[in-house]
């Protein structure tokens, strides 16, 4: 694809309404590796090519916002030099990238709880964030360390900190101690690796979002797998609880 022209997909001959954010769970490196007969962690390196190509695909598309979920809450429960091996995999990773990302104009945000995760990773994702906060272009949420349940419970919890009035507690307000402040809500969520659930990824924010899922393996989901998605969230017709 040209980095100056934007894909158009049609279906007979019509083109076709694509999302303005669309979230992603990363699902089926470690199953990728198994039946290639590999370790876990070459899933995982596996994984990473596929997130650089998906970025740049739906940047292509001009999709203005991306979040993708690459580690939850509940993750910590793996054996623990899988995660140890992970967090250095993503710290190397977010430092490579986020410069290639801030040349295509990218911003990047992280969701959930930074504080937790190893310094090095931390310190990588904040420079990561300090380098492309001025950029205009796609936001690309990294949701590590993310649980929707704990964001929830987070944002009770600073409310009342700040003794906001439960009269002058709306959808609005609520929505700014999100960690997703400022994102719009999810219009397309895609799950890859066969599972049909969305593992406590983003429930607010995804209350009348369209799901897409997929049995391909996140290694293997590239851009003909990506053209389904935005084809069939083309396809469906979006009513928020109206006629």
């Amino acid at each position: 694809m040209s980095s100056k022209t934007r894909p158009v997909l049609l279906a007979k001959g019509k083109k076709l309404h694509l999302p303005n954010h669309i979230a992603i769970i990363v699902d089926g490196n470690g199953r990728w590796a198994e039946q290639h007969g590999l370790p876990r962690f070459e899933g995982h390196l596996a994984g990473i090519e596929s997130v650089r190509s998906t970025i740049r695909c739906l940047n292509q598309y001009q999709i203005k916002y991306v979040t993708l979920y690459g580690f939850s809450t509940e993750n910590w429960n793996r054996p623990k030099y899988e995660v140890m091996n992970l967090f250095r995999l993503l710290e190397e990773i977010v430092d490579k990238e986020s410069q290639e990302l801030h040349k295509l104009g990218v911003k990047i945000r992280h969701l959930g709880r930074l504080e937790e995760l190893p310094q090095g990773l931390q310190q990588a994702i904040n420079r990561a964030i300090e380098l492309t906060k001025n950029n205009t272009g796609m936001t690309l949420s990294l949701a590590f360390n993310y649980g929707g349940r704990t964001e929830i419970l987070d944002a009770v919890r600073a409310i009342i900190a700040e003794g906001v009035p439960p009269q002058s507690i709306n959808e609005k307000l609520f929505n700014n101690y999100l960690y997703t402040a400022g994102l719009p809500d999810v219009d397309l969520i895609i799950r890859t690796g066969g599972e049909l659930r969305i593992s406590n990824f983003l429930i607010w924010q995804a209350s009348y979002s369209e799901y897409y899922f997929t049995d391909v393996l996140w290694p293997d989901f590239g851009e003909k797998e990506i053209e389904k998605a935005l084809l069939s969230y083309s396809q469906r017709q979006r009513r928020f609880g109206g006629l």
